[in-house]
């Protein structure tokens, strides 16, 4: 239990150090004429992000959705920059991407692999073989498979807000021509306020939807929540 903590650790430092700080102070700092200009401050600022999304795919030894799906935004960004397309483009490629994963959320709570059971109770949380023995005992199988679509309403929901954050926040900062320094500094200005104007909400209802399980598999089973979480 003690080797894991400092690796979950440096597992949320390093993302937001190589995520948000480093492209920050990049395209804050390096942007104009005199450093490394508009176009070379954006690109020097993604090979971060890239870089260490790579690495992390590479460290886990396995394909993580969530984690193309970030390398692929962070590239997505980067090639509207350098386009220089309209901000438009950028506020709705900010928006559609957790839009797809609420969306997703939705649909998938109705096959036998919901993504809920990913990003909420998965199986580093929840011992999911003596839970599932516990509510067949109940006979409360069903019912808590009631509470888990609500669930995944809320977990849903955080991303639909996320969604709608994202277009407004881009919408907002991003206001400067394409191409310029001051563009590239609302970029990083834009990054640098998606951490406490879109991800703390998120994680909020979040925790939320993990709250209400954890009420509901005390509820349903009679037993104490520690009986079905994963040993660390």
């Amino acid at each position: 239990m003690s080797n894991q903590a400092p690796k979950k650790q440096n597992g949320f430092f390093g993302n937001l150090a190589f995520n948000i700080v480093i492209p920050v102070v990049i395209m804050s700092n390096l942007s104009s004429e005199q450093y490394l200009g508009p176009a070379w401050s954006i690109v020097a600022a993604l090979i971060f992000p890239i870089g260490y999304g790579l690495w992390d795919l590479k460290e886990s030894g396995k394909v993580n959705a969530f984690s193309v799906l970030g390398i692929v935004s962070v590239i997505l960004t980067g090639g509207i920059s350098l386009l220089e397309l309209p901000a438009e483009y950028i506020a709705i490629k900010e928006a559609a991407i957790p839009a797809v994963i609420g969306i997703a959320v939705l649909i998938t709570q109705r096959t036998t692999k919901p993504l809920l059971k990913i990003l909420v109770l998965n199986e580093q949380i929840v011992n999911w073989d003596n839970l599932s023995q516990a509510l067949e005992a109940k006979g409360t199988t069903s019912d808590f498979e009631g509470k888990m679509a609500i669930s995944s309403y809320i977990v849903a929901g955080s991303f639909f807000l996320s969604s709608v954050l994202n277009y407004v926040l881009a919408k907002v900062i991003l206001v400067s021509p394409p191409g310029t320094t001051e563009y590239t500094e609302e970029l990083g200005r834009m990054t640098a306020l998606s951490y406490p104007v879109i991800v703390i909400p998120s994680m909020i209802m979040l925790m939320g939807a993990l709250w209400y399980l954890f009420a509901q598999i005390k509820k349903l089973t009679g037993e104490d929540l520690e009986n079905f979480l994963a040993q660390q």
